[in-house]
């Protein structure tokens, strides 16, 4: 059977599960945060989903919110069998899960109940989890405490940061979502398990002011930091009295006995920082106005501490 779709999401993350959604399926119409401010000269700009939904010809709906009862009766009116929600950045409140025939489902960036909430792929990286992956979830009132229908493990990578695991968990959630699409279509439904109480986590929204690192933590949590925050908010901390973004650091298992944020060596494999425990090796930087560059690059325009 052909399944009636509404989907529901917003930013580049939800965009391969809307393609995914729209294959062998009906999707009558895409829900979307309202066109925002961005860039330097702050110009309406439609979200990631939104963009793509134009491409596909899908109506697209971008109310603030679904408190009005004209919001829940235009959603009533599509008739959907399912509605898909991804990232989309707003509560839906039980009068509007209820509303498809076979209820609502969330793509979620985790494995629950772990990291419920809006950052999860940032937070397991900060917080060095070594595995990551995605649960397709039966929406219920609750925050991400629905039961899981399907899910999929990946390793974090040793390296990985926060852009190159969301792009790993985005083609993952648009996976796992095409299966329980496929099983739907041929009238099984997944069968949901309530997520268990133990092990629940909360991965709280992403902060600018929390990117500035604080040299008095281990180099290991601070090392965990700057792949999380990278590509946004960007970890940022004072090197040698310039304020740098690092893109790229290892923590050394070194032992000193300076102060913490002090320039211990700077040479063309990086600039090491004494921690509070142990060594931040800083391999990729940028600089106030510049762009991402080496290390060994960035000595070159500070001669001063070559050899340091």
């Amino acid at each position: 059977m052909t399944l009636r779709i509404v989907f529901a999401g917003t930013p580049d993350f939800a965009v391969p599960s809307l393609r995914a959604a729209a294959q062998r399926n009906e999707v009558v119409a895409v829900y979307t945060q309202p066109d925002r401010p961005a860039g330097r000269g702050r110009e309406l700009t439609p979200s990631p989903v939104k963009r793509e939904a134009l491409l596909r010809g899908i109506e697209v709906v971008q109310p603030e919110n679904f408190r009005p009862v004209v919001s829940k009766d235009a959603l009533r009116a599509l008739k959907p069998d399912l509605m898909i929600v991804v990232a989309y950045g707003l509560i839906l409140p039980q009068s509007v899960l209820d509303i498809p025939t076979y209820g609502c489902w969330n793509v979620h960036a985790s494995l629950l109940p772990r990291w419920r909430g809006a950052a999860p792929i940032q937070r397991a990286i900060e917080a060095g989890d070594r595995e990551s992956g995605v649960c397709l979830m039966q929406m219920e009132k609750g925050l991400d405490t629905g039961p899981v229908l399907l899910s999929q493990a990946l390793e974090i990578g040793a390296d990985e940061g926060g852009g190159q695991l969301h792009d790993r968990l985005a083609a993952l959630g648009a996976q796992v979502l095409a299966d329980g699409l496929g099983l739907l279509r041929a009238g099984v439904r997944p069968q949901p398990r309530p997520q268990p109480d133990v092990g629940v986590t909360y991965a709280h929204k992403l902060d600018k002011a929390e990117a500035r690192l604080d040299w008095s933590q281990a180099a290991g949590v601070l090392a965990n930091k700057v792949r999380a925050f990278n590509p946004w908010p960007m970890a940022e901390a004072i090197v040698a009295g310039e304020r740098l973004r690092l893109h790229g650091a290892v923590a050394l298992p070194e032992r000193h006995d300076a102060v913490p944020g002090t320039l211990l060596r700077a040479g063309r494999d990086g600039l090491d920082v004494a921690c509070g425990e142990g060594v931040l090796r800083i391999r990729v930087l940028q600089r106030e106005g510049g762009k991402a560059i080496s290390s060994a690059d960035y000595l070159n325009g500070r001669p001063d501490l070559r050899g340091a």
